[in-house]
């Protein structure tokens, strides 16, 4: 009988032990970020969001983007690998969380440029267009740590040389302020978002994204670096080319076009989302998410007259 006694009350702990194990919150994913070496001095760290560029020069740093809450301390673990030079500034290509809010992890001196409209919608931090889920405002839970200080309008320059930055702005797509980011000394661009990678893209309209404006943007992009840049950085895919740079402006072009002569056609927007289907010229493109598509048709049908 003690027996018996004895192995109930061991199963029964053991239950109660796999009850409780059941119950503990699951371990956090480990924070990789992986290196690509594009030049001696620039590098592409992957993982934890959208791509961030690190460029090293004399003076020190020039980061560009910094990836989704958390991610701060590893991206700078990362950089004390590569360099013992100190980040001295963070260049934000727009205000989506996934590419600005590693910025908070940084000291108070790094100086954080954005494009003007940037600078305000990093304030606002609004949700984003065709995503449910609410961006994270690590500004606001932060007292302001992290937000852009220096702003650009159409162009600027920052350095010279070998260390010179010059930043772009050709106009709204992704949103209403994406900075294009052109290394010249080493013919390498980053694009952030606006060419996030070869896929239909997410304009979001809450943050002034406009379907109707990008493919003028994106030419206009190609048209000012094509002779002068050979690599681009894009916002989360592989590294690519100015030639890739101008295929991604025709295809936004085409999906335009399409929703134009749809409408002009008296169809809904809900009947052009069923019937567009990827343009077999566009090999490689990855296939359209469903909310987006949608939400693109839909926006740029409001938008076009």
């Amino acid at each position: 009988m003690r027996r018996h006694v004895v192995l109930g009350t061991l199963i029964a702990v053991g239950a109660l032990t796999m009850a409780a194990a059941a119950q503990q919150p699951a371990a956090p994913a480990p924070m990789v970020v992986e290196v690509d070496k594009l030049k001696d001095n620039l590098f592409v760290l992957r993982g934890g969001g959208g791509n961030t560029t690190v460029f090293v020069g004399a003076d020190g740093v020039t980061l560009v983007d910094t990836k989704n809450p958390g991610w701060g301390q590893p991206i700078l673990a990362r950089i004390k690998e590569i360099t013992n030079k100190p980040v001295v500034r963070i260049v934000n290509t727009h205000t989506h969380g996934d590419h600005v809010s590693g910025n908070v992890a940084f000291a108070d001196n790094v100086e954080i440029v954005a494009h003007v409209n940037t600078a305000e919608n990093m304030k606002m931090m609004r949700n984003v267009t065709s995503i449910p889920a609410p961006q994270p405002n690590v500004f606001k839970e932060s007292g302001g740590r992290g937000l852009a200080e220096r702003t650009f309008k159409d162009t600027m320059t920052i350095g010279n040389g070998a260390d010179r930055v010059d930043l772009h702005f050709f106009g709204r797509g992704h949103t209403n302020g994406d900075a294009w980011v052109v290394f010249p000394a080493l013919r390498v661009m980053s694009a952030g978002d606006i060419f996030s990678g070869k896929n239909l893209p997410l304009l979001d309209y809450n943050n002034g994204g406009s379907g109707v404006e990008i493919p003028d943007a994106m030419m206009k992009a190609y048209t000012t670096t094509a002779k002068t840049v050979d690599h681009i950085v894009t916002g989360h895919s592989t590294v690519m080319t100015p030639n890739d740079l101008r295929e991604y402006a025709e295809f936004n072009r085409d999906f335009l076009n399409t929703v134009r002569a749809g409408k002009k056609a008296g169809k809904t927007a809900e009947q052009i989302v069923k019937e567009w289907t990827m343009p077999a010229k566009y090999t490689g493109y990855a296939a359209a998410q469903p909310a987006r598509l949608q939400s693109n048709v839909e926006m740029i049908y409001k938008e076009i007259n």
